[in-house]
């Protein structure tokens, strides 16, 4: 019979040993470092990393050691690349980006541009992140907001990114793809339906109330309690605001934001008419310069990784040895690639941070394209 403390043992012993031979090793990764320091050459070699563990699985005795070999070297090589990044950053080596860091994001008397109309909750996002000191004026897409940055008809624009309920706004992720423009800073806004009518107007005298017909869905127990009114769908809150401003009809009311009855002049008649309670929209704030404020405190990048296994864990793995916190990830399809994704993180930490350079060089490095979209 076999003697399992025997066999354990020889385990406890033999992990000791792997455990001198991995610090032997990194030791030697350290030298490594020093001379890719000296020399300039590149910490990422793929082709190196490639040979070598061909040559190493080929030494396997089995399918299972062969395949299990293959994912030890890996993980060992990555270690000792992000060991190398380290050290990189500790010898001021070439910074990582070209952000200007700022005390103040500039924002008095700026351009600002926003998707909608006055009285939206872009509207309103704009109104809460910036001063009375702004102009602004509004678009009809997103894309043409972020034209608007491109022409140098705007400083900055508003554009929604997420929902708390719905989920990201994937056109967003597209266009920062697309354009040159960096997020200098967001602003979360709850979507806080209203019910507004003409001042003097009562609760008592509605007998029709207009709005989007989202937000018509939105707030369909409390309409529906109501068993004397009609609801007509608009083209968006903001337009249902201003119908109901123009009217002269004390019997008319509109669903929208706090930000449309001020707008518009409009008497809030009743609030928290919204279903679900809680839900947030998250807008972002972009503009052409490079610039991140010293207490910024979330990054976000977008990477294309190598079409092969492994890829997307090697990636992540850059945070965790760095302790970063990340908050967010979501995918998009590559156009024309198919079944290929961009992979679009958000996380903790500000772009002055030792560590956050480490991260930020290994995925540069080991990315096929890397951008970062900002820091704020």
């Amino acid at each position: 019979m076999l003697d399992l403390g025997k066999i354990r043992d020889e385990i406890d012993a033999t992990d000791d040993e792997i455990v001198r031979l991995f610090q032997h090793r990194m030791a030697l990764t350290a030298e490594v470092a020093q001379y890719k320091i000296e020399t300039g050459k590149a910490v990422f070699d793929a082709e190196r990393e490639r040979q070598k563990l061909e040559k190493l699985t080929g030494e396997g005795t089995n399918a299972f050691n062969t395949k299990g070999i293959q994912e030890l070297f890996q993980q060992i090589m990555s270690i000792s690349r992000k060991r190398q990044y380290q050290l990189l950053t500790e010898n001021g080596g070439e910074e990582m980006t070209d952000y200007t860091q700022v005390d103040h994001l500039p924002t008095h008397g700026r351009r600002v541009v926003f998707q909608g109309v006055e009285g939206a909750y872009s509207f309103g996002a704009m109104k809460e992140f910036f001063d009375d000191t702004i102009t602004s004026f509004h678009v009809d897409t997103w894309k043409e907001a972020m034209e608007a940055i491109t022409k140098g008809e705007a400083d900055y624009a508003v554009l929604p990114i997420e929902n708390s309920t719905a989920g990201i706004v994937s056109d967003i992720y597209d266009l920062l793809v697309e354009y040159p423009h960096y997020i200098v800073g967001e602003q979360e806004l709850p979507v806080e339906h209203v019910l507004m009518a003409l001042p003097g107007a009562k609760v008592e005298d509605i007998r029709t109330v207009i709005s989007h017909p989202q937000a018509l869905a939105q707030c369909r127990r409390f309409l529906d309690s109501n068993e004397n009114w009609k609801t007509e769908e608009r083209l968006n809150t903001a337009a249902a605001a201003k119908e109901v401003s123009e009217s002269g009809d004390l019997t008319m009311a509109a669903v929208g934001s706090p930000y449309a009855a001020e707008h518009f002049g409009l008497q809030i008649l009743k609030e928290g008419i919204f279903d679900a309670q809680g839900n947030t929209t998250r807008f972002v704030i972009i503009s052409g310069q490079k610039r991140f404020v010293k207490d910024a405190q979330k990054i976000s990048v977008c990477m294309e990784l190598p079409h092969q296994s492994g890829s997307l864990y090697n990636a992540l793995a850059h945070f965790i040895y760095n302790d970063l916190n990340m908050t967010k990830i979501e995918s998009r399809p590559i156009p024309q690639r198919k079944w290929e994704y961009r992979f679009f993180v958000d996380f903790e930490g500000n772009l002055s941070d030792p560590a956050v350079k480490n991260a930020l060089r290994g995925l540069q490095a080991e990315s096929a394209k890397f951008r970062i979209f900002g820091n704020y």
